[in-house]
Formats: C-alpha cells, structure tokens, sequence
C-alpha cells in the first residue's frame, strides 16, 4: 500500500498516474472517483511533479463549471426545487467546459472558470486563471465523469430520505438521471479514464466531512456546512454515486482502488 495521507498521495503513486497519462498520449486526462476520494488533491499533485519535469499540465474540476445560483434558482422554479443545489447532473454550463477543453486542446490563450464552494457562485471572469500557451496535459477530475444514465424502472423507488421527503414523485431523480446523456460531449473530450474506486458509498459522508473540514480551517470566518449541512448534501449525489460504482469500472481505462482511508490498493 502507498498511503494517502492528508498532506496527498505518496511521490511513487501520483508519478505512476503521470506516466500513465503521458504514455499513453493522453491530452485531456480524466480521474473519476467518490466525492472526497482525493481526485483534486491527486491532480494538483500530478501538476507540480510534472512542473518539475518541466512540463505544463493544467489541473481541472467539473466543480468549476456548475452553473450559476441564479441560473439555478430559475431551474428550482421552472422544474424541481431541489435543482437550486449545485452539483448533481443538470447544474453544469456543459458547453463552457466543452469550449474551455477545446481551446486548451488547440493551444489557444483561454481562461479557467472557478466556482466559489462556500459563496455558491462562479467567480467572475476577472478572477479566472489565465492560460496563454498550449498545456503539456489537461487533467479533470469529477465524481461522475462517463457515468451513464440508469435505466428509468432503476429510478421509481426512492434511495434515500431526500429522495423519499423531497421528490415523492421521482421527477427530480428522473431529471437528473436524463441530464446524464447530455455530457456525452464533454465524455467524449476525455482521452483516456483513471478511475479511482472507493469502498462503496458508506464512506462518502465522512469523506466529504473531512473536506469540509478542511475547508471551514483554511477560511474559518466564512460560511461553512455544518456535520448535518454535509450528511444532507451527500444525499443529493447517492444514487449518481452508486451507479458510477456499478458502471465505471467496465467503463474507465484503469481504476486503482482505494480503501476507506483513501490508500491505493496495489
């Protein structure tokens, strides 16, 4: 085992996910994995050894392309309430992450949206990190790139006490589970697939805890979620999340699995 540690994961493990992207020619290189998984922390570490090599790689979360909370709050209003929480399929500007891949692809000088977690907002264009040449390697990581759709009979009992107190009719998880076909073209901008597959979604909510955490001590004087904020969040992503852990692996080009502590298995 190599230990993922707080800090990140060991030297050996994030230069062995590096070769694999660079060997196998990968532009866009996608990681996929439960939320609080590591996935972020794995791709900003992926960026500075390949710095030190001197190479350019650009680190990426489809987090950064959610939609913005008026653009949500007009979802809440004209389909399902609960469409005003970001994250779940439907709340991604799909087209803006399609345009910002492809002008990294061709090398053409572009700007990276950030997506504010604590304010709930994008960030304005100002405040976007700037990319002028063409990157060695674009890595993105999310919790459900390529997952597909569920077959709708999947969808008619609820999963969940969200599912069961807040959509009783099955129309917001039906929504979403269509909204998943919609990202096909930003699938099919991913190169190749590393899927880093967790226990099972048991470890979600304390994984996505620690996030939080986190969070709340890097700016401690502004509005994080509490302990029930975050059980409560988790809930919006289970049923996405558990068919990610059915299908991914068949679907990822390799998966590394990793226990609850977030250690690769070798």
């Amino acid at each position: 085992m190599h230990p993922a540690p707080a800090t990140g994961y060991a030297p050996e493990f994030v230069a062995d996910v590096l070769d694999d992207a660079l060997a196998h020619g990968s532009r866009i290189y996608g990681i996929a994995g439960l939320q609080g998984s590591g996935k972020s922390t794995l791709a900003a570490q992926m960026a500075v050894l390949a710095r030190e090599r001197g190479l350019h790689v650009v680190a990426m979360s489809i987090d950064d392309f959610y939609l913005g909370r008026r653009e949500r709050l007009h979802l809440a209003h004209t389909a399902h309430p609960l469409l005003a929480t970001r994250g779940p399929p439907g709340t991604h500007d799909i087209g803006l992450a399609c345009r910002t891949l492809d002008a990294l692809r061709e090398g053409r000088p572009t700007a990276l949206p950030r997506f504010d977690k604590i304010a709930d907002r994008r960030l304005p264009p100002s405040r976007w990190l700037k990319v002028a040449r063409a990157p060695d390697l674009v890595v993105l990581e999310g919790w459900f790139l390529k997952v597909p759709p569920e077959k709708p009979s999947a969808l008619h009992d609820p999963i969940n006490r969200l599912e069961r107190e807040s959509d009783p009719t099955g129309f917001w998880r039906a929504w979403c589970n269509s909204a998943l076909a919609t990202y096909a073209p930003l699938w099919q901008r991913i190169d190749r697939l590393l899927l880093l597959q967790g226990p099972s979604f048991e470890v979600v909510p304390e994984w996505r805890w620690q996030q939080e955490a986190a969070l709340h001590q890097e700016h401690p004087r502004r509005g994080t979620m509490n302990r029930a904020g975050v059980d409560r969040f988790v809930l919006f992503f289970e049923r996405v999340s558990r068919q990610a852990l059915r299908t991914l692996p068949a679907i990822a080009d390799r998966t590394l699995r990793i226990d609850a502590q977030r250690r690769p298995l070798a």
